[in-house]
């Protein structure tokens, strides 16, 4: 498996939830060999939801803030992912990453009903996402810790 550090940047439209979610994930569950960031097209505030389901699961990304892409341009990234439809076609291709990978999730903070429907909605998009980094940093040989790999509820 691989010590080398990994640069990882998530990109979405509003870079409120999925790719925040994205950031915490890959960082907790990188144990200090991943360098995690995210960004957005259009950045909106960090969604309460979105902090409040990766709390659930011990990752605090209160204090992330949204960014927009332009600060990350001339960044070299391995992985630039994005993790929504809108921002693959806004971004089609990263100056400076090794891999551009393109990943599609639903867009949690579009959920309606009660608070408990919405955070349901939340906890499964975190829980794809989860899943989906723990393929890609085992396909990139790095080794994750088996506590973080375990899907919340």
């Amino acid at each position: 498996m691989s010590e080398r550090t990994i640069r990882m940047l998530f990109i979405c439209t509003g870079n409120s939830a999925r790719s925040q979610m994205a950031e915490g994930l890959a960082r907790a569950m990188g144990k200090g060999r991943i360098e995690s960031y995210s960004a957005g097209t259009d950045p909106k505030p960090v969604h309460p939801l979105a902090a409040k389901v990766m709390a659930d699961i011990g990752i605090d990304i209160s204090r992330q803030t949204s960014k927009g892409m332009d600060q990350f341009l001339h960044q070299e990234f391995d992985y630039v992912i994005s993790v929504c439809e809108r921002a693959t076609q806004t971004c089609p291709v990263w100056p400076k990453s090794k891999e551009q990978i393109r990943w599609s999730f639903d867009d949690p903070s579009q959920a309606e009903g009660s608070e408990e429907e919405r955070l349901r909605v939340f906890r499964r998009v975190r829980n794809e996402i989860q899943q989906r980094i723990n393929l890609a940093l085992l396909a990139a040989k790095v080794h994750v810790e088996p506590a973080a790999t375990r899907i919340a509820r």
